[in-house]
């Protein structure tokens, strides 16, 4: 395996996600199902809805017992019953009457339309006044309006929200086959990284940062975090828990040691798990320029910066399009999809460098105007107050020199 790459773009870096394959699929519950991504194509098993259904409360009718029929000169209709809710009509409607329906319930035999109820007044004995005509059709679903049988649901490839869980459960449908969730083994190196509940904290150390924030990402991304582990720069040790962590899961993301340097053990580990290839080392980004990614086999593999800012942007751009991949969603691209994306008015210069993509924290605001601005967050990615303070992150692409204050900008929103 090559030990080294030439530093990649953002974009070329997304664009070798597609060696990325999907997991297989797996069949759950509808219950479930909300989050999860569809496998194969899904078809209506049948029509909805299955009878001719009432839009408005009123009166089924036949629409040419109402046609001219207005307020000087309405139609008279003589009322032939009521049909409740879940019930069948008891017969079928004969010319010259009405039924009373409410929303959502079944016309009778041979009724076509439904007066709205505001359009009708008694006119005593049994007898009703329409002071408007309707067209066939008008104010109902017939079968199959809403969807038709065997109609295409869904595509291979969606992401179901709640919505589709409705649709789903009115035709009945209890099970869905969707991809598997990605199993991650989350690993963070460094002989300075001590447990969180660590008190008092001894000099030169410093918490595990990025296995607790990394891990909420990547689950809001749809993965499922299996191994966490915090282990020292000692690379027996770390190609230990590679090896051990590769047969459960189906990627592993490492944080810290991905610099080039003498303690660079990341691509060490890589090459000696099974079947490595290296993919990238290093992007022409700022912050996370010492991104790795590589496979073992069909195992992912992510070396990301050690820094907490660093290594959440670099989670948020690279490793959520890549689980992205492994449960079938759309093709790989700056991640905007799931987390939702928003434009904003700059409130100050944002400067950056010609040839390097830069990923620049900001705080949003709403002012009295009602206008959304974004105020850049300058500051080195060790500083963990970013991660409080920031709402988001602006891109600013390698080909352009920076945005100028009132420029729109979209905001990139950490989860």
């Amino acid at each position: 395996m090559s030990k080294f790459l030439k530093v990649k773009t953002a974009q070329q870096v997304l664009a070798l996600l597609s060696e990325i394959r999907p997991l297989p699929s797996e069949t759950i519950p509808l219950e479930r199902a909300r989050g999860r991504t569809v496998a194969s194509d899904i078809r209506a098993p049948e029509a909805v809805p299955h009878f001719f259904r009432a839009t408005m409360d009123g009166f089924a009718v036949r629409a040419a017992d109402t046609f001219g029929a207005s307020e000087n000169l309405p139609a008279l209709l003589t009322t032939a019953g009521e049909v409740l809710m879940g019930e069948c009509a008891k017969a079928p409607l004969v010319p010259g009457t009405a039924v009373a329906v409410a929303t959502g319930g079944m016309l009778p035999e041979g009724a076509n339309a439904v007066v709205m109820i505001e359009y009708t007044q008694p006119a005593g004995s049994g007898v009703i006044e329409v002071t408007r005509p309707v067209a066939p059709g008008e104010n109902l679903l017939a079968p199959g309006d809403d969807i038709r049988m065997d109609e295409k649901l869904f595509e291979r490839g969606r992401l179901l929200g709640p919505r589709d869980i409705g649709v789903l459960a009115s035709l009945g449908i209890t099970e869905i086959e969707v991809f598997r969730r990605p199993r991650v083994a989350l690993i963070s190196t460094g002989d300075e990284i001590v447990p969180v509940q660590t008190h008092p904290l001894p000099p030169g150390k410093v918490r595990d940062i990025n296995t607790f924030a990394l891990a909420a990402h990547m689950e809001a991304a749809g993965a499922e975090i299996g191994l966490r582990a915090t282990v020292p720069d000692r690379l027996e040790e770390l190609v230990s828990a590679c090896l051990d962590a590769l047969p459960g899961h189906d990627m592993i993301v490492l944080s810290g040691g991905s610099s080039v340097g003498t303690r660079d053990y990341t691509i060490k580990t890589l090459e000696r798990l099974p079947d490595s290839k290296l993919l990238v080392h290093g992007v022409a980004i700022r912050p996370g320029k010492p991104v790795i990614l590589g496979l073992s086999g069909e195992k992912v593999f992510w070396g990301l910066p050690g820094q907490p800012v660093s290594a959440l942007i670099t989670c948020r751009v690279f490793v959520a399009p890549s689980l992205d991949r492994l449960q079938g969603r759309c093709e790989a691209g700056l991640r905007t999809d799931g987390f939702g994306t928003f434009q904003a008015i700059l409130d100050r210069r944002l400067p950056s460098v010609h040839g390097r993509t830069d990923f620049i924290p900001v705080t949003v605001s709403i002012g009295e105007d009602r206008v959304v601005r974004a105020v850049p967050i300058f500051g080195k990615s060790g500083a963990i107050s970013i991660l409080a303070r920031a709402d988001g992150y602006v891109i600013v692409p390698e080909h352009a020199e920076g945005y100028d204050r009132g420029d729109e900008v979209t905001v990139h929103p950490f989860v």
